[in-house]
């Protein structure tokens, strides 16, 4: 027997239309079964006929159909009818899989539909192998959730608990996580609880699920705090948990959650750290979530007993900002904060380089420290993400502005820092495609308003309108698939095996996973353009020592060297209290006391 459930609180009759028995082609013929209310909102009813791959809708007060806010697969798009999904049907095969923490972990960033050239989860399956070549431990997928059209970056998805279609459906998924556990690989599933997109969002149509008292980028915000919040909250986090239950993920990223407004005396985002470490203890594997946040503040990270919301990480949009900007030179927008080796030096020591202090780009003080025994792997690191490349006027990568030294560079820094570190897809190669903003929206004046506003964003900028490629052009996504021949292209292919190299030895070498701030110094000089990162250790020293001028130049080391466990080039040599190397270039070399 099948229990349909619908949270409808201000709604006088709810209907269910159902194609009965086992239709999972759709098909069936369709009955209509009148649901029952209760005080709080919900009505439901029993259909005992019904089975997996079912179609369904509601329907409130007599009105048109909607598909179900909580449907877990939305075969004919966010505007059909939703498919009924019996989760214990799957044959999964991870049963002995034990999780991966976010603790000593590398994380890989991928978008499904330019991953590869099918774009589907079965295809990204047949990657995966690479990844373990590589050496990460967690696939961080941007969202699946159901959007509308086919392509996207699937922030504007509208369907919380569904799985897009076109990625392969919910068993696809499935499949996906099925098969990186296997290989050891865990999962991160990117979620979006700030805001829905505007097509296909029919969750107005049932209850308050949004307020017009606070204003937001997207429209009204979700409801987290008016009358009616209640149900809402549950409903965000219900979304939360059913990715790592149904879906044996292990981890969540949260986008944006500078944008909840939530004003209650128990935050959401310790609702859903609370519930997430809970449903990791039932299932005896770490669980986690980690926050996109640009508000540098601590307490994201902070036990609740301590007055914080429990999460266990936060990306560290300071890090990166200081790094690109040493490497690129760049200075516009939120980058006038960064560039000297002076602020990449207090990114890598202290997470925050705005801890309290004022930032020209918001016009005001921003941040407060990092407590000093905060464990710096709770902190998310990139050189590249979805977001600095897709955010690009052009979507251009690193490479299109650093030089192969530079890239090299930029990736010792990140991956030998104490922070949690993330590679973009096809930046362990160094990819040259693009990776552009894309849509697929069906709605003529949706499409044109998006096409208009990202020429408008970038104008300020002095880019042209036919600078700024269209995202609703099908070419822009074209452009912004993965070329996997490039890979083995004798640079791309050294690119790779730095990058290799780099993570085999930060498993191999304790201090480069040691997660104390205090474990790391830095040491540089600006005009002469060296700058060292060490990394602390009574068994002796690590030393990252990187010559970003043009020329071959003499960095002094405090330390003997008597090993180089891993170098861009063969270009340097040992000296007492020095290392030489080639310009643009970086050698990691570990380090005995001196005496």
């Amino acid at each position: 027997m099948t229990s349909f459930r619908v949270w409808a609180p201000a709604a006088k009759t709810v209907s269910l239309v159902i194609a009965d028995g086992e239709t999972s082609a759709g098909s069936g013929q369709d009955t209509v079964h009148e649901m029952t209310g209760t005080d709080g909102g919900w009505w439901s009813v029993e259909v005992p006929s019904a089975r997996h791959g079912a179609d369904y809708a509601y329907l409130v007060d007599g009105g048109e159909e909607l598909p179900d806010p909580r449907s877990a697969w939305q075969p004919h798009g966010v505007h059909g009818r939703s498919r009924f999904v019996d989760h214990a049907r799957f044959p999964w095969t991870d049963v002995h899989w034990h999780g991966v923490p976010l603790s000593g972990s590398v994380l890989y960033e991928l978008h499904v539909g330019t991953f590869t050239p099918q774009g589907t989860f079965d295809a990204a399956i047949e990657r995966l192998d690479h990844l373990v070549d590589l050496g990460v431990d967690l696939v961080e997928l941007l969202p699946v959730n159901a959007f509308p059209g086919r392509h996207g970056w699937g922030y504007d998805g509208v369907g919380l608990f569904a799985v897009h279609e076109p990625y392969g459906g919910p068993d696809g998924l499935k499949r996906f996580v099925d098969a990186a556990h296997h290989r050891g690989l865990g999962v991160i599933m990117d979620v979006v609880y700030n805001h829905l997109g505007p097509d296909g969002n029919y969750l107005g149509r049932f209850g308050p699920y949004f307020t017009d008292r606070y204003s937001t980028p997207w429209g009204p915000a979700v409801n987290l705090d008016t009358p009616g919040s209640d149900e809402v909250r549950a409903f965000v986090i219900d979304s939360a948990l059913a990715w790592l239950r149904d879906y044996h993920c292990d981890g969540l990223r949260l986008d944006a959650v500078h944008a909840f407004v939530d004003n209650r005396a128990r935050h959401l985002l310790e609702e859903i750290s609370d519930a997430v470490h809970r449903l990791g203890t039932q299932q005896r594997r770490p669980l986690f979530a980690v926050a996109e946040s640009d508000m540098n503040d601590p307490r994201m990270i902070t036990a609740p007993e301590a007055g914080g919301h429990g999460l266990d990480g936060q990306w560290a949009d300071d890090i990166h900002h200081a790094l690109w900007a040493a490497l690129s030179g760049e200075r516009q927008g939120y980058y006038g904060d960064f560039g000297s080796f002076d602020t990449l030096s207090k990114a890598l020591t202290s997470a925050f380089v705005h801890d309290g202090g004022y930032s020209t780009f918001r016009g005001r003080s921003h941040g407060r420290p990092v407590p000093p025994r905060t464990p710096a792997y709770r902190f998310v690191t990139f050189l590249q993400n979805h977001d600095q490349v897709g955010n690009r006027a052009t979507g251009d990568r690193a490479p299109a502005t650093l030089s192969a030294g530079q890239l090299r560079i930029g990736a010792a820094l990140l991956l030998t820092a104490p922070f949690t570190p993330m590679l973009f897809m096809g930046e362990e190669w160094g990819a040259t495609t693009p990776w552009q903003y894309f849509t697929d929206h069906t709605d003529p004046r949706l499409a044109e308003a998006v096409r208009n506003g990202r020429r408008g964003e970038f104008a300020a900028h002095g880019w042209g309108p036919d600078d700024v490629p269209d995202p609703q052009d099908p070419a822009t996504f074209e452009r912004s698939r993965l070329d996997w021949s490039e890979r083995d292209l004798p640079d791309h292919a050294s690119l790779f095996d730095w990058h290799r190299r780099l993570i085999s030895l930060r498993r191999r070498l304790p201090q480069l996973s040691d997660p104390a701030l205090a474990s790391v110094s830095c040491s540089y000089d600006e005009q002469a353009r060296w700058f060292v990162l060490r990394r602390l250790s009574g068994a002796g020293d690590v030393a990252v020592v990187c010559n970003l001028a043009a020329h071959r130049q003499s960095v002094p080391v405090e330390g003997v060297p008597f090993d180089a466990p891993a170098a861009s080039s063969p270009g340097f040599t040992y000296m007492p209290g020095r290392v030489e190397l080639e310009g643009e270039s970086v050698v990691v070399v570990r380090l005995l006391p001196a005496h």
